[in-house]
């Protein structure tokens, strides 16, 4: 199967677990059945802010949901009857070092759904613990060529979290880290995984703060024979409005991106809203199309400004 993807993808992600159940409801460990039923309504409030966007004439094709097995409740089937794309998680939730979350089971949890793509969320510094780097490596290997033996497409979330000795550099200051060192070691990374062979589809990358670096980026997951269809698209990380307005601004016209698969920046606000009582489940899932439907707007506004 040819690598890559073709097309927009607006996904918006809701397969938080561990952080999910956390911060939003205080429930540490593993959750009790009425935990569980709790949490699995509050991802199924998220998705009919879906269904809203989609009823005010969203392209679903172009459209998608990232939800997990554990507390996606009937999502999974839900999302295809509504044209959307059907995005799971592979990893086990809440920890550093990449895993899968069903073990040596993890085939059959994939086989069962009929995705567009399966995530993994990995944390990778080039300069970090060269042995977790290498077990992560391998594991992610083993998934990709898998997927890809399987006719399925693999989608791949990279977070650089910075070392010590990087933070030491830019004078301890995360917002000079991001700027003028998080790019160049999340190309280094990418390269990484390609030496590797573990071959991605659609790398779901954290926002930089200029066209170039977005171009970096984009031509070093398309770099090497075979992988000219390689797609990227933007996470949000649970920002502000205004920063994830401007990275989509500077990826939006650089070939090879092709849209966002954001959650937090998204329905964090309407649900704790919800949950606290401020917003009635109508008004929090208002908000959530609302907001959703904002962020296509400026990724197809500024997309399509350079593109004139």
């Amino acid at each position: 199967m040819a690598l890559g993807y073709d097309g927009k993808l607006y996904i918006l992600a809701f397969d938080h677990r561990g952080s999910f159940q956390k911060k939003m409801f205080g429930i540490e460990g593993d959750p009790t059945p009425e935990q569980t039923a709790t949490i699995s309504d509050a991802k199924k409030l998220i998705y009919e802010g879906m269904e809203k966007a989609v009823k005010q004439g969203l392209d679903a094709s172009s459209a998608g949901v990232l939800v997990d097995e554990q507390f996606g409740s009937d999502i999974p089937e839900l999302a295809p009857k509504e044209g959307l794309s059907l995005t799971m998680p592979a990893e086990k939730s809440g920890q550093n070092e990449f895993d899968f979350q069903y073990g040596d089971d993890f085939p059959a949890h994939i086989a069962k759904y009929d995705l567009l793509a399966t995530k993994v969320l990995v944390r990778h510094n080039p300069d970090g613990d060269p042995g977790m780097n290498e077990r992560q490596t391998a594991r992610l290997k083993q998934l990709a060529d898998w997927l890809h033996a399987n006719d399925r497409k693999f989608l791949f979330e990279l977070l650089v979290p910075a070392e010590d000795a990087q933070l030491e550099a830019v004078g301890g200051d995360a917002d000079r880290y991001d700027a003028e060192l998080r790019p160049e070691l999340m190309r280094r990374v990418i390269e990484h995984y390609q030496d590797a062979g573990v071959e991605v589809d659609i790398w779901k990358i954290e926002g930089v703060d200029t066209r170039a670096d977005a171009q970096m980026l984009s031509d070093q997951a398309r770099k090497g024979e075979g992988r000219e269809n390689v797609k990227s698209v933007l996470l949000g990380r649970g920002a502000s409005d205004d920063k994830v307005d401007h990275w989509l601004g500077e990826a939006a016209p650089v070939d090879g991106f092709i849209g966002f698969a954001i959650g937090r920046s998204i329905w964090w606000d309407a649900l704790k809203g919800f949950l606290d009582e401020s917003l009635t489940r109508d008004q929090a899932s208002d908000l959530i199309a609302e907001k959703y439907l904002r962020f296509v707007k400026v990724y197809e506004e500024a997309a399509s400004s350079v593109s004139a």
